[in-house]
């Protein structure tokens, strides 16, 4: 991990140390990809067979996990497995229950009522990574929100695993929040499927879930075709930065930034210290904690590519972590909670010296899909309230168009929409006559 002191690095040479790796998509990728959603598209379920056989290396005939399979999954897991997951189900729905819009009726003037009304979406894709590495925190995550939002359809993907069949920690989360609809399908093909629809996959709205280059890649594309389907949000290389002044251990710290980058390759993870005697045993025990990791080879290439930044004061690190905006924000301090109020922009913050990142990611309450790669600028993490959508509402009596009817008359006068001035003009002109006529 490359190191700098704040202080010393002008403005160019700060926003040069904090510039992602690239991630820039070849040519080749997107043509391959716009290819596989081609064939979704023109040969349906007849592509998706012949898709999965060539990429995932599985024979599949029918996509759709049968029912009984999809509920015999509990017994093949432990009862302290099916505890865990019930367990992070539970402390999701109960944080997430909170998260959705909320609806709103108000008076703007008196006789004029706005009202904004909120709705489910009705049909969602969920992508759901696994293979070689299943991910169920990744169901609960996704699944979770739009059980709460009421979506009247969930399809969930996920890739088979050599057998073509699915993973039963998977098969269980799912089941705990309501999902029947389940396909052996991933990759870019799983995508082009959701979005589109095939024979035996439904067509979705909107798709949400992390994936690999490709089914990011995917995503962007049948999202910019006016049949497809939208995504939730940009994805990059995961991340995570950690705040730690004098009182952090020095095993603790190595350990969140090994946990983030052990997940690619292309992960990037940033200590700030505040103290150059604890970053220093931190990076010795980074390097003595990775020889331990199984993926040791993975998380040494994200260091590689990573950064040590030594602070002088909180003000000095929250400019850091500002300007970067991370996914995962890590504040390891004597006093982290008086830290928060500064903090501008960040995907998820994780308080005090016993909030590991790792609860986040599977199951403290909130949600590990968030914004990367410095989305968390403009974005936040994903939430009911992306399962949703509203629209408003507006009516008006007799005295509220007779108060706010000059107000549209004029300011269409002033934009020279003349059409738009009249349709208040001729109601207007009503009222008028209905009062003279009672009168």
């Amino acid at each position: 991990m490359q190191r700098y002191t704040w202080k010393e690095l002008d403005e160019t040479a700060r926003r040069r140390v904090l510039e992602r790796p690239a991630t820039a998509t070849s040519a080749e990728r997107r043509d391959a990809v716009a290819k596989i959603i081609a064939r979704v598209r023109a040969d349906g379920d007849a592509a998706l067979r012949s898709l999965t056989e060539e990429l995932d290396g599985a024979r599949v005939t029918g996509f759709r996990v049968p029912d009984a399979e999809r509920k015999a999954a509990a017994g093949q897991l432990t009862a302290s497995q099916r505890d865990v997951i019930r367990t992070a189900h539970d402390t999701l729905t109960r944080f997430h229950a909170e998260t959705g819009r909320s609806e709103l009726r108000l008076e703007t003037v008196p006789g004029v009522e706005c009202r904004r009304v909120v709705r489910p979406l009705e049909r969602v894709g969920l992508y759901v990574p696994g293979g070689s590495a299943p991910l169920p925190s990744t169901t609960l995550m996704l699944g979770v929100p739009a059980s709460l939002a009421g979506c009247d359809q969930v399809v969930l993907c996920t890739p088979p695993r050599e057998d073509g069949s699915v993973d039963p920690a998977i098969l269980y989360a799912a089941e705990l929040c309501g999902i029947s609809e389940i396909f052996t399908l991933g990759g870019a093909q799983a995508i082009a499927a959701m979005a589109f629809g095939t024979e035996s996959v439904p067509g979705c709205d909107k798709l949400f879930g992390p994936g690999n280059s490709w089914v990011t890649e995917a995503k962007q594309q049948v999202a910019l075709d006016p049949a497809g389907a939208l995504a939730d949000m940009p994805a990059g290389p995961s991340e995570v930065l950690v705040i730690a002044d004098a009182s952090a251990s020095p095993v603790a710290v190595a350990a969140d930034l090994l946990s983030q980058a052990e997940h690619g390759p292309d992960s990037q993870v940033i200590l700030v210290a505040m103290d150059a005697a604890m970053a220093q045993q931190a990076m010795a025990e980074v390097d003595a904690q990775l020889q331990r990791l199984p993926r040791a080879d993975i998380a040494g290439q994200a260091l590689a590519q990573s950064r040590v930044f030594l602070a002088a004061d909180r003000g000095e690190a929250l400019d850091i972590s500002n300007a970067y905006a991370p996914e995962h924000l890590i504040i390891n301090t004597v006093d982290s909670e008086d830290w928060l109020d500064d903090v501008q922009h960040a995907g998820s913050v994780f308080l005090g010296p016993n909030t590991p990142e790792s609860l986040g990611d599977y199951c403290s309450g909130t949600n590990h899909v968030l914004p990367t790669y410095g989305y968390a600028r403009a974005l936040g993490g994903l939430s009911v309230a992306e399962f949703q959508k509203s629209f408003t509402v507006q009516s008006a009596t007799p005295a509220g168009l007779q108060r706010l009817g000059p107000v549209a008359i004029t300011l269409a006068e002033l934009e020279g929409l003349e059409a738009h001035a009249n349709a208040v003009r001729v109601r207007l002109a009503e009222l008028d006559r209905e009062v003279a006529n009672e009168s």
